[in-house]
């Protein structure tokens, strides 16, 4: 895991596993943690890399900001560093363009993968894909200085990184719109009070308290939590009666497991 820890850190991510818990971390602090495909495919290996026994990963951001998003220099003629520049990108055939943005999802969406539980230890500024990262994970614990903004619209662009379905999903339509659309800052009392943060602490007990939220989410059956998520996670698109189904035929598994029935 050392090697590949060397690899993923040349890109601005650090994965340390401890028996059941991992953590990725975003850790290029002195540009506050700002994202570029790079990134995005080291988050998209980090996912990969995790070992079977992995319950919960926590995702934290070194310095003073979890991340400030995009880097700017994706906008740029010369674009990044190694990268070609998105410029380049948007004078090219649509479909291509398409299947890159669709790569860069990636590094999104494994987040909500039913066999994990996802918490974002999130300080300083979350903005546009630093937003949208914070909001693929399942929970978020927030320092009491946490900045969320959602500022695409404002360089013309819309959130493209899988947020605009798990920011509806949390403050509902209108005000996800609301944000969206101005690309204002949310601060913590006001992200606690619309669902973005599950809870808000101090910036000197944001660690203690994400490791407290990491021992209650162990401490059921690995079969019974994940079981569960699932059933949240379908409740969102499934009719009532498809729903109610799936409970049945997961607490039929749990019945079975639980009188040592396999399948």
């Amino acid at each position: 895991m050392s090697e590949v820890n060397t690899l993923l850190e040349r890109d601005g991510v650090r994965l340390t596993v401890d028996d059941t818990v991992a953590t990725v971390t975003l850790c290029n602090p002195a540009k506050r943690n700002v994202q570029s495909p790079a990134l995005w495919r080291a988050l998209i290996e980090a996912g990969r890399l995790l070992p079977g026994q992995v319950r919960v990963v926590v995702l934290r951001g070194e310095g003073v900001s979890f991340s400030a998003g995009l880097d700017r220099k994706a906008f740029t003629p010369e674009g990044i560093d190694g990268e070609p520049s998105f410029l380049d990108l948007a004078r090219g055939p649509e479909e291509d363009l398409d299947a890159t943005i669709a790569e860069y999802q990636k590094a999104f969406t494994w987040w909500r993968r039913t066999d994990l539980l996802t918490v974002a230890a999130v300080q300083g500024h979350a903005i546009g894909a630093g937003f949208q990262l914070a909001l693929a994970c399942d929970l978020r614990v927030c320092a009491d200085d946490v900045q969320f903004a959602m500022r695409e619209t404002t360089l013309g662009l819309v959130p493209d990184l899988t947020g605009t379905k798990n920011l509806v999903e949390l403050v509902g339509y209108s005000r996800a719109l609301e944000m969206c659309a101005t690309g204002r800052f949310v601060h913590a009392v006001e992200a606690e009070r619309t669902g973005l943060a599950n809870l808000v602490v101090p910036a000197a007990e944001l660690d203690a308290a994400v490791a407290d939220l990491v021992a209650a989410l162990l401490a059921p059956p690995r079969s019974a939590v994940n079981e569960t998520k699932a059933l949240l996670r379908s409740a969102v698109s499934l009719d009532p009666e498809a729903q109610h189904a799936a409970e049945r035929a997961a607490q039929t598994r749990r019945f079975r497991d639980l009188a040592g029935i396999g399948d």
